[in-house]
């Protein structure tokens, strides 16, 4: 969801609280829509999040310790130049709009005393971060919106400042129960009660307003003008007790969840779920934000990050699955050298019985049992000699054609087959660390060219850890690199190796334990484990394979993750 008046209202008087008085200590731009300001004051040191993704737009009080890239971007650049130094004196939200103003003062090159607003605009697609000077002057912002993208409103250097456009609604900081009840009385009655809230009042979102019909009639299906004067009564004093808390400043900072995954938060107890959702209280504002963003958010980078890894092994395996297919056509064409032999023999035998200018030759084909008539095409221009010779050159060149087309296609499979279990650890990878791994092999691999001199090659992360109920110990590999490690480096001979049969998957390793047979429940187990992390994740009776880490081995020059195996049992799970 996005930010709410309510939200950034709690968050201002949160922020107002904790930082007024502190001093910008350090500032990096960790995203590019992203800043981290360091504070230091009477509260100690505090960190500042403020972000103008359209997705996760929103200021915040944070612990993060996110790394900024080595050269600071030329925003961040201008802020530590203007701001390094400046104390915070004042946070304010004009309006009861999505907006949040961070005043600074400091001393300029003269020594004069001087402000700076930094104006955080949360408002999805058109959120944005903007330094501007007293008297209004914009000196830059982390977005700029010329004429193209809005002929309304210009966000550029050296442009006064203009608050957004302001909605034709009611001020919940300013509404007394009886303005409440004239607004709603004055709304459009066809709309239902909770869009009439939320078209009549600034800052309220669906969710507060959802929560505001709940609090009157435990439903939000009713229509406006069905309701007498009594019941717009009744829903304007559940709107008022909700306004007052924002007046007041008594939030109650929350976010719900689902199957514990975050889907809302809010600055005011939700009731409107109802035990279908579980309703967790925080300690601040900017802790509900944060917990519940920080599961959108890392899905949202990482979905991001992965796009162009996903799109270019795609590409690949869409390239490699046509080369297979041009080379089989070839290979089909190849079917009748045999022919072409048989041809240029039987034209040497009989060269006698030829002569220049047939069309073509009738001979006895003497390799069948009852010695046929064949009818051979032959080249007027060329003598028969030349005939034969003919035949056999198509034959030695379909022979050549055949034996490379056979090797272009093996490794043509073995390419393909590479691909799709690049493709597959895409699927699993949760972390950017596991993003820069697969890219690193595939770096290696010749797919990806790197425009970074000299980097240094990162250590690779540790695989999957899991238990079974009696107690062993079994390791799953995330990428082909890890596999490799895992089964050819980490893994002992003495542990059992599970692959799932002919099927795209990780390495999985059943640790052994000195004095301890490995249990029929272990390996089920972790067979079940490795259909789980193959590309048959989502079928039943998948086989899994597996053998002592012994009779694992890496054939020479094979692509990372692929292994061959002997001595093999099979047993089928479901995932």
């Amino acid at each position: 969801m996005a930010m709410d008046g309510f939200s950034v209202s709690a968050l201002t008087r949160e922020i107002k609280e904790i930082l007024v008085g502190s001093k910008v200590d350090k500032i990096q731009q960790t995203e590019h829509d992203e800043l981290l300001i360091s504070f230091f004051g009477p509260c100690g040191g505090k960190k500042l999040r403020l972000t103008a993704n359209a997705a996760v737009a929103r200021v915040c009080l944070t612990e993060d310790k996110k790394q900024s890239p080595k050269t600071a971007p030329l925003f961040c650049m201008l802020l530590r130049k203007h701001l390094s130094g400046n104390k915070l004196i004042d946070v304010s939200q004009p309006g009861f709009e999505r907006v949040m103003e961070l005043t600074f003062e400091g001393l300029n090159d003269l020594g004069d005393v001087t402000r700076k607003k930094l104006i955080a605009e949360l408002m999805g697609r058109h959120s944005n971060i903007i330094l501007m000077e007293e008297g209004g002057r914009m000196i830059d912002s982390i977005r700029h919106i010329d004429f193209s993208v809005s002929s309304v409103r210009q966000i550029l250097p050296g442009l006064t400042y203009a608050c957004p456009p302001p909605q034709n609604k009611k001020n919940p900081m300013e509404c007394s129960l009886s303005d409440i009840v004239e607004t709603l009385q004055n709304a459009d009655g066809s709309l239902k009660i909770d869009r009439a809230v939320l078209s009549a009042f600034r800052g309220v979102s669906p969710l507060i307003a959802r929560e505001i019909c709940h609090r009157a009639f435990h439903s939000s299906d009713q229509f406006l003008s069905e309701l007498d004067y009594s019941a717009v009564l009744e829903l304007a004093t559940a709107a008022n007790a909700v306004f007052k808390m924002a007046q007041e400043g008594a939030f109650s900072p929350c976010y719900l969840s689902e199957n514990g995954k975050p889907f809302e938060f809010s600055a005011v107890e939700i009731g409107q779920y109802e035990g279908f959702a579980e309703c967790t209280d925080t300690e601040s504002m900017s802790r509900a934000v944060e917990d519940f963003y920080r599961v959108r958010d890392k899905k949202e980078r990482l979905a991001h990050k992965s796009t162009k890894l996903v799109k270019l092994v795609s590409t690949n395996i869409e390239r490699c699955a046509k080369k297979l297919a041009l080379q089989t056509a070839e290979l089909d064409d190849t079917k009748n050298m045999e022919t072409y032999q048989k041809y240029g023999e039987l034209l040497t035998a009989n060269l006698y019985r030829i002569k220049q200018g047939d069309k073509t030759a009738q001979v006895e084909d003497y390799y069948e049992e009852s010695c046929p008539t064949v009818t051979i095409p032959l080249d007027t221009r060329l003598t028969p000699a030349e005939n034969a010779q003919r035949y056999f050159k198509k034959y030695t060149k379909a022979k050549t054609a055949k034996e490379m087309l056979t090797e272009q296609m093996e490794k043509a499979k073995a390419e393909l087959a590479y691909l799709e279990s690049v493709e597959e650890a895409l699927s699993f990878a949760e972390t950017a660390e596991d993003l820069s791994e697969i890219s690193e092999e595939l770096f290696e691999q010749g797919y990806i060219k790197r425009s970074e001199q000299g980097r240094k090659k990162q250590a690779l992360s540790k695989p999957m850890q899991f238990t079974t109920s009696d107690g062993f110990s079994v390791l799953v590999g995330k990428n082909n690199r890890q596999n490799d490690v895992l089964t050819l480096k980490t893994a002992k001979n003495a542990d059992l190796w599970f692959h799932t049969k002919d099927i795209h998957g990780s390495h999985v390793i059943l640790c052994y334990e000195h004095g301890k047979e490995f249990s029929d429940t272990a390996i089920l187990e972790t067979a079940q484990l490795a259909a789980k992390y193959s590309k048959a994740k989502h079928s039943e009776n998948v086989p899994v394979d597996y053998t002592l880490v012994k009779y694992v081995k890496k054939p020479s020059g094979a692509a990372p993750g692929m292994v061959i195996y002997t001595d093999q049992k099979t047993v089928y799970v479901t995932p």
